[in-house]
């Protein structure tokens, strides 16, 4: 497995990627649209030719909000999730960032866990932060 900073061959399946995880995607345009953004730092997760996953992160003044992690069912539970956040880890560290944060639904027990692993904690809750369903969101942030 390789990790890549996305590109526009890689669009066609994230954008599916979406559609299968969130219920609110980013569509095809969206993720095309920061492929020229100087803050975001996009990466993808591949295997040869498959695309495996990706996560996407926002940094401004060395403060990086990661905006979403998706790994496909297929290739969930292989380690794929973790290498994505230590890579945006690695990137932040070799480019001066203070802190990361994100936020995750509390159902999602999984992804919790995979967070502490990597040294996110828990600062805070956002309540009805997410829809379709409602539900509050875990604040989670560790320093780089």
């Amino acid at each position: 497995m390789k990790i890549v900073p996305m590109q526009e061959i890689h669009l066609d399946k994230l954008a599916q990627l979406e559609q299968m995880c969130f219920s609110h995607p980013w569509s095809r345009q969206a993720l095309g649209e920061e492929l020229s953004n100087p803050a975001a730092v996009f990466l993808v997760a591949v295997e040869e030719d498959t695309v495996l996953g990706y996560a996407g992160m926002h940094v401004v003044y060395g403060e990086g909000y990661i905006d979403n992690i998706a790994v496909f069912p297929a290739a969930r539970r292989k380690g794929v999730g973790r290498r994505l956040i230590e890579a945006l880890v690695d990137w932040m560290e070799h480019h001066e960032g203070v802190f990361l944060t994100l936020e995750v639904r509390p159902s999602n027990e999984a992804a919790v866990l995979l967070y502490q692993s990597v040294g996110f904690r828990e600062v805070g809750r956002r309540k009805g932060f997410y829809q379709d369903p409602e539900e509050d969101a875990l604040l989670m942030t560790r320093d780089c």
